[in-house]
Parts: C-alpha cells; structure tokens; sequence
C-alpha cells in the first residue's frame, strides 16, 4: 500500500531511483494532458494540425533551452494529447559526479545568495539543474498559457521518462518521434 502524505495515499515515483536525473545525458520525455484530452490539434493525412494550444505546447518547448543554458533540444512533437521530445543535459554542471547516485544534497552553483529555497532549503527541486526542474517549468509556464485559452486544461501530474543510453536507442526513439503523427492509430498515447 502507498505511503501517505497529509492522510492522503501519495504516487510513487516512475524515475529510477539509482539514477542522478541531472547527469549528462539524453532523455526521452513523454508529458500528457490530464486523461489525455485532445488539446493540442489532429492528425490529417499524417501530420499534425496543432490548435492553439497545440502552437503555445511547442512554442515553449522550443523556448526551454533559452530557460535552461543546461539543455539542448533533439528530435520532438506535440501530439494531439502529448508532447514527446529527447532532452540532452549538456553539460556536467553538478560537482562533477559521474551520473548515478544520490543528488539530494547537490545544489546547482547559481543559486544566489541569500536565497533560502522556503520550507525545503537547499533541497527545494527548483535550485537543482535536472529534468524534473526543466519539466516543472515547461508545464507551468504552458499551464499558464494555455488556460488563458481553455480555463479547463491540464497536464498529468506525472511524465514518463527514459534514460537513453547508447546511440542505437537514440536514433530508435528520434525515428519514433518524426513518425509519431503517421503513426498516431498505434500509438500507446493515442488512437
């Protein structure tokens, strides 16, 4: 059974738990709409018609390297009900470790001074140079938008995520992701 949190049964995570997500690395980024609502536009004769939404989902995914000087942008897309995309962190900004271990107590070297990170310290996600920062900022920041549009959309709480590891699987996924909108009827996140 979950643990609870405020009496309230709390998700784990999906994240590998040996795995230090603000490694120098590739990873495949899935984000769906909350019940995976149709936000984003259609497929006609493959390809991808984006709606409104759909523009604002990809204009801030484009704007993430701008946010984050950490990360390059790869392959991506934004389907009718989520966004696939391969992140690359960079650079090994984060003390030099080798990308596995425990990085609770690592804190990125431009937190300004004076800044207290609130009831958490130094331990508060958004100090940290990783992949949840990186995704926490680019689902708030649509979110933001978005709802100016559609009061009612939003995002899963969670995002899937896989750590690429060699450059087969990187050219795999990169395919999959430029064929995702011909190939919409079969995919897991759609049809």
């Amino acid at each position: 059974m979950p643990d609870k949190f405020k009496n309230k049964y709390r998700n784990g995570t999906f994240r590998l738990q040996s795995w230090d997500y603000s490694s120098k690395g590739f990873y495949f980024i899935t984000i769906c709409t909350q019940n995976r609502e149709h936000f984003f536009g259609k497929i006609e004769g493959g390809k991808m018609v984006l709606s409104e939404i759909g523009k604002l989902a990809e204009k801030y995914w484009i704007e993430i390297p701008n946010q984050f000087s950490f990360i390059k942008l790869h392959e991506f897309v934004v389907m009718q009900n989520h966004v696939h995309g391969i992140l690359e962190i960079k650079n090994d900004n984060n003390m030099g470790l080798n990308g596995c271990g425990d990085a609770i107590n690592r804190v990125s070297t431009t937190i300004p001074i004076g800044i207290n990170g609130g009831f958490s310290g130094i331990k508060n996600p958004m100090f940290h140079e990783n992949i949840s920062r990186v995704i926490r900022w680019y689902k708030g920041r649509c979110s933001f938008e978005m709802r100016k549009i559609h009061t009612d959309f939003q995002w899963q709480k969670l995002f899937h995520d896989h750590i690429i590891r060699n450059q087969q699987s990187f050219e795999n996924i990169s395919r999959y992701i430029i064929n995702n909108p011909k190939n919409w009827k079969e995919d897991r996140f759609g049809g």
